[in-house]
């Protein structure tokens, strides 16, 4: 079940975690970290990207403070990493839409 949560930093903008399927379709999960002004422009970031059912409902699974390192330290501040190889490394967002704009 996808899960996600959120965590408010002290200068008022939001990190945003979210555990959803991955868009491969191969059956995994995969964890996107968004840094945005609040919720909603986080969320509104991912389904901007075609992610469209993408909702936060509660805060069971916030970021944790190395997920909040390191996308507050990626200039484009979205970051995804599947979640089975948790030892991987983070990749930015247009790692994972590049298959996909070259159908």
């Amino acid at each position: 079940m996808p899960g996600g949560g959120f965590s408010k930093l002290p200068g008022g903008s939001v990190v945003v975690a979210l555990s959803l399927p991955n868009p491969a379709g191969d059956g995994t999960s995969v964890r996107f970290l968004v840094h945005a002004a609040n919720r909603a422009r986080a969320l509104t970031r991912l389904r901007n990207l075609g992610l469209r059912a993408v909702y936060l409902r509660g805060n069971a699974e916030p970021p944790t403070p190395d997920e909040i390192t390191a996308v507050l330290h990626h200039p484009d501040g979205l970051l995804w990493r599947t979640e089975s190889r948790s030892q991987e490394l983070w990749h930015p967002i247009r790692a994972l839409l590049r298959p996909a704009a070259r159908s």
